[in-house]
């Protein structure tokens, strides 16, 4: 009888941390924002034009409204805070998403990076850390830049 018990116990507790640590498309797009807003503020200034870029392509990758972009950035920059690093992100990304995938976010950082039309040092440095966390190589990296300044 006590086994049945610890085994039905056991199995509770099991279900318990399976759900707590499932991870929801939520959580995915907080990441993917998360580094966006990093992409954007990196430089210390964040600016209107970053802002407009990121919540358009907020409604362009996730069909999100204002409202809701607006939600998802402020989520993301309080995770931001809270984070030491953007490990956490990035594995989010990379255990979620395909390498195209991937790339696509790449894109998307780089777009950010040139909506004043140049890159500083930080957001330099930025782009090669991401690169490394998201498990891409240097010539993704580049080959997603150029596609981004061709456009």
């Amino acid at each position: 009888m006590l086994d049945i018990i610890k085994q039905f116990f056991g199995k509770a507790r099991d279900d318990v941390s399976k759900d707590t640590n499932q991870t929801t498309e939520h959580d995915i797009r907080v990441a993917t924002c998360a580094l966006l807003v990093e992409i954007a503020r990196i430089d210390e200034e964040f600016t209107e034009a970053e802002m407009e870029t990121i919540l358009s392509i907020l409604n362009e990758k996730y069909g999100l409204s204002q409202e809701h972009a607006d939600a998802l950035i402020t989520e993301a920059q309080k995770e931001l805070e809270k984070s030491v690093d953007l490990w956490q992100f990035a594995s989010l990304i990379n255990d979620n998403y395909s390498n195209e995938e991937k790339i696509e976010v790449i894109e998307t950082l780089w777009r950010i990076v040139y909506v004043d039309g140049k890159m500083d040092e930080h957001e330099h440095y930025l782009m090669g850390k991401l690169q490394n966390l998201l498990r891409l190589t240097h010539d993704q990296l580049i080959t997603a830049k150029l596609k981004v300044l061709k456009s």
